[in-house]
């Protein structure tokens, strides 16, 4: 280990929760942010749709609470959600005084999308470009800073962590990587924001990044927080069918345009399965897609997108238009063809009403979170809004003075020089791990399917310990371990669960219990623990 850095606030994510945070925390002292690829490369840079925020005086916060509610199928907190919903608006405001550009109407105001599970027209948007919009915005803010310090392919590998004086458990920073040089350093701080994002990329196909590979669920449970909800993945409807993309979104923004979606025959989807069609919630469109491909043999669906126009729709999705053009696709005029896709996963770190986790100086906001707002299910749009508003809450706690001495470092990697075959292996390792995750811990599950990922993955988990342990780091390597890890919890969260609810579809089990649970799960050195507790202030109303 041969740097070591000192901070007051470290930031692990460059995301709109992370580089939020890093602008209001920055009052605190000096900030360090740590990326593990270039400070734009996030989920959020990826986001098409928008900031679901109540702008509109024909919208209501208590219509978009009831929306989030619903969605989220009995385990959304209400507490959590109302916070959400009512402190939203003013943090969008703040981001137009960074100098966010969101798109306008004629007479100034804002131009509002529409999308799955929604009453009402209420996305925010900068047409279909929204996330690189806001991270635009904040990256020209954070630039006019003199003590936030970005550093660029830096991956956190451990939370560096102990107990203090008291005997808490506190964190104290994190151990890293410099992907360039592969050196391991040491990042001390009196109080660290996980914002590192989300995981799809457990899953074979997903509309995420190469970098959402769920590595701050896995620091977190590594350094004893439990971990919770994780079996709600949501797989977004529609992501791009074609051999030449792997990860792109089409915007739910779509079918708020008018867009249906229709099997290969030309049969409507949606008729008759859910009062809002093809704006239906996540779950209810993604499994009926599911269904309506196994039913047929097919391999994707269609997205009907001619009652839109192509004038309208370059004019709307110019990101969209661009690559479907690429691709021979003449925009608002052929249909689209569409697959689900692991798009978002609803639990995480359990954090409180300022983001704070179990272990002190330890925050957590973004995907990476459990708040308690998305419940079984997140509403479209929701994800920008509730990072914004925890990472405001979580800048508002000043980190404290640590008592005495820090405790000693995390245990880093191996130095072992790799073995000629390590790609190859460690390729084998990822496709095998993310194919388990995909055939059966998928849209539908089943118990025998659920017994078998959870036997081969504590396998495979602990072979992925082994070799960080034993060979020189890589971000490969590091990132194997972390969604082996995660892959591992979330088998073991939807193995337990014995119902149908939400993003969670178990055919043994497709009736839906009475009491809402939250699952919480923690590895242990015996497996991992799996306990279910009942939710106080959920609800789907």
């Amino acid at each position: 280990m041969t740097d070591r850095k000192t901070c007051d606030v470290l930031v692990l994510g460059s995301g709109i929760a992370g580089l939020s945070y890093a602008l209001k925390a920055s009052r605190y002292g000096r900030v360090l942010l740590l990326t593990k690829k270039t400070s734009t490369e996030s989920n959020t840079n990826h986001a098409q749709g928008g900031v679901a925020s109540v702008t509109d005086p024909a919208d209501s916060f208590e219509l978009h609470i009831r929306d989030t509610m619903v969605a989220g199928a009995g385990l959304c907190r209400r507490d959590a959600v109302d916070r959400v919903v009512r402190e939203g608006p003013e943090l969008v405001r703040e981001l137009v005084k960074l100098g966010a550009d969101f798109t306008r109407t004629e007479t100034g105001g804002f131009s509002l999308g529409r999308e799955g599970g929604h009453t009402r027209r209420r996305i925010v948007h900068a047409k279909d470009l929204t996330g690189r919009e806001i991270e635009r915005a904040l990256l020209a803010a954070i630039a006019s800073r003199e003590n936030i310090e970005i550093l660029e392919n830096h991956f956190a590998l451990d939370l560096w962590t102990g107990p203090d004086a008291s005997g808490q458990s506190r964190c104290h920073g994190a151990l890293y990587l410099d992907c360039q040089s592969g050196r391991v350093g040491l990042a001390h701080a009196r109080q660290t924001m996980l914002a590192t994002g989300g995981g799809g990329k457990v899953y074979t196909f997903t509309t995420n990044p190469d970098i959402a590979t769920a590595d701050g669920v896995a620091m977190g449970a590594r350094a004893g927080c439990e971990v919770v909800n994780m079996e709600f993945v949501q797989f977004h409807p529609t992501c791009l069918f074609h051999p030449d993309e792997k990860t792109f979104l089409i915007s739910e923004a779509v079918r708020g345009e008018g867009a249906v979606l229709r099997d290969q025959a030309g049969m409507e989807l949606m008729a008759g399965r859910h009062e809002l069609g093809s704006l239906a919630p996540r779950d209810v469109v993604a499994r009926e897609m599911d269904r309506a491909m196994k039913r047929r043999g097919d391999k994707f669906v269609l997205l009907d997108v001619s009652s839109i126009g192509n004038e309208l729709f370059v004019e709307r999705f110019p990101g969209i238009s661009e690559r479907l053009s690429l691709h021979g696709i003449v925009p608002g005029v052929d249909p689209i063809p569409v697959v689900p896709a692991a798009h978002y996963m609803c639990g995480g770190l359990p954090v409180d009403e300022f983001g704070r986790t179990s272990v002190a100086g330890l925050f957590a906001a973004g995907e990476v979170a459990c708040s308690g707002v998305h419940g079984a299910n997140r509403l479209a749009s929701n994800s920008l809004l509730e990072a914004l508003v925890y990472a405001n809450r979580a800048a508002q706690v000043p980190p404290e003075a640590e008592v005495g001495p820090p405790p000693p470092p995390p245990a880093g990697p191996g130095t072992a020089a790799p073995r000629p075959d390590q790609g190859v292996v460690l390729d084998h390792e990822w496709d095998s791990v993310r194919r388990l995750m995909w055939d059966f811990v998928g849209l539908a599950r089943t118990r025998a399917s659920l017994d078998v990922a959870c036997a081969r993955l504590s396998i495979r988990l602990k072979e992925a310990e082994a070799r960080y342990r034993k060979w020189e780091p890589n971000t490969d390597l590091a990132e194997l371990r972390n969604i082996t890890l995660v892959g591992r919890l979330l088998a073991e969260a939807a193995r337990g669960r014995r119902e149908s609810r939400g993003l969670h579809w178990v055919l043994d089990h497709p009736e839906t219990d009475d009491t809402a649970c939250e699952s919480w799960v923690r590895p242990e050195a015996e497996g991992v623990k799996v306990e279910f507790r009942a939710v106080e202030g959920a609800g789907s109303s």
